[in-house]
């Protein structure tokens, strides 16, 4: 394939995760893009991933924008997305989010799906850490549904939707929910009981998959979220049940590290020009 077939591909987010889809681009699995530039808060490690990846490091958003990108990846943090997507929409690219905690922000959520029709663009949401977004949509299609015939009948219908995160107590460190005692403590304890939407307004780093899950579902409100520390423990499990009349589905994910993130945005990548998509 020639240059001027390929998608031109720039990240944003210098970090473990960009060096992953940068190393996926220099392994031959990322063929139909050619990565044209990155942009990262530290100027020593965008350098470092720019010569790997042989691309540009960019000084801030505009000159990024200036390489025309046809997607932009984003692997950065949640205030990241907030500043940039719009002015990538705008700009004519495709954006892909792995900090999709940015759309538990209602305000910002319908700005960007706005921007993005207005511009014919589109956002493609990373899995991350998780998965089974098709199977949560579908459910919550059909539960949707059987909630508007009970409705019409004067019925009640039931739309269960929940997920539990475990972690080890260590990763809540410089968070509201850590308290001392966790450390120490040898049993399973919860330390947050409530929405998705309550959870990433204070946890913003931590709870991103939450927000990806429940807008394939129910939404940033209705979905029930907990978070347990479990004692010992390394890497994240993540729990997602949604149960509707007759459906039951449950999306059980472990990962000892954070590497799933970042090949979730090459999976995504090389889904966006495959001839089969899943």
């Amino acid at each position: 394939m020639s240059s001027s077939e390929k998608k031109r591909l720039a990240i944003v987010g210098c970090g473990k995760l960009g060096n992953i889809v940068t190393e996926a681009c220099c392994m031959g699995l990322l063929p139909e893009y050619e990565l044209v530039g990155v942009l990262g808060r530290n100027r020593d490690h965008a350098q470092a991933l720019a010569e790997k990846g042989n691309c540009k490091v960019c000084e801030n958003l505009e000159e990024l924008m200036e390489l025309k990108p046809d997607y932009v990846a984003e692997m950065a943090s949640v205030q990241m997305v907030k500043d940039m997507a719009e002015t990538v929409l705008a700009g004519g690219a495709n954006l892909v989010v792995l900090s999709i905690g940015a759309f538990a922000d209602q305000e910002f959520y319908q700005k960007v799906q706005k921007t993005a029709r207005e511009h014919k663009r589109r956002v493609h949401i990373a899995s991350g850490a998780i998965g089974g977004f098709d199977v949560l949509r579908t459910v919550a299609l059909m539960g949707h549904l059987n909630q508007e015939k009970a409705a019409s009948k004067g019925e009640e219908s039931k739309q269960i939707t929940n997920m539990v995160t475990r972690k080890g107590p260590a990763s809540l460190k410089n968070t509201p929910v850590f308290r001392e005692e966790l450390m120490e403590s040898k049993e399973d304890t919860e330390v947050f009981a409530g929405n998705t939407k309550e959870a990433i307004a204070l946890l913003p780093t931590k709870v991103n998959v939450s927000v990806a899950a429940s807008i394939a579902s129910a939404g940033t409100e209705k979905m029930d979220f907990h978070i347990i520390s479990v004692p010992g423990m390394i890497g994240d499990d993540h729990k997602i049940t949604e149960e509707i009349d007759g459906v039951t589905a449950v999306v059980d994910v472990y990962s000892r590290t954070s590497d799933i993130a970042g090949w979730s945005v090459v999976a995504l990548l090389q889904n966006l020009v495959s001839p089969i998509m899943f």
